[in-house]
């Protein structure tokens, strides 16, 4: 429930950004100076809060871009299992609202595996991963178009060793933020 409060205060903030900043006229400046305030801000000759020429539009979206930076991006899963875990859903929760506020961004989810298993089963696993996350994402929202999946099976560990410590580090699903 509070993440959903969280997705929609996000989202409505996303919406009134975006409806800001494709509030302009495209007219001319007539030569109207901005007003300087004591903060350091000025306004614009419409009375909209200008700070060093970024737009209040783009200071939202920075935000909230900074906001999703913070969350976790790497999710952990039980041996041979493609089941989330509970204490990652919250960050995929907050990361599917900002997929829905911002339909331009993607993200590319990379499953992974540890070395028990064949090259062959350990891909498979790594993909049921990635798609586990990928089909979290859409139910709370977020569209397909925005999400690629890869598995690189047991091919890429983030810790090399042979203990289940180690193991339980290269059970995991990446999520990566793309470029368009």
């Amino acid at each position: 429930m509070k993440a959903s409060n969280v997705a929609k205060a996000v989202a409505l903030a996303l919406s009134v950004a975006w409806v800001a900043g494709c509030s302009s006229t495209g007219g001319t400046d007539t030569g109207t100076t901005g007003a300087v305030d004591t903060s350091g801000s000025s306004a614009d000759s419409k009375g909209a809060a200008v700070s060093g020429g970024v737009s209040a539009a783009e200071m939202a979206a920075q935000k909230a871009a900074d906001a999703v930076a913070a969350l976790q991006t790497v999710f952990y899963f039980d041996f041979d299992k493609s089941v989330v875990k509970q204490d990652g859903l919250d960050a995929l929760e907050k990361h599917a609202a900002y997929l829905v506020a911002t339909p331009s961004a993607s993200v590319r989810l990379e499953g992974h595996a540890d070395e028990r298993g064949t090259r062959e089963y350990n891909m498979a696993l790594g993909e049921r991963r990635a798609q586990s996350v990928a089909r979290y994402l859409q139910v709370n929202g977020v569209n397909s178009d925005q999400i690629e999946t890869i598995s690189y099976g047991e091919e890429k560990p983030a810790v090399l060793g042979h203990s289940s410590e180690s193991w339980a580090q290269n059970r995991r699903v990446e999520l990566k933020y793309v470029s368009n």
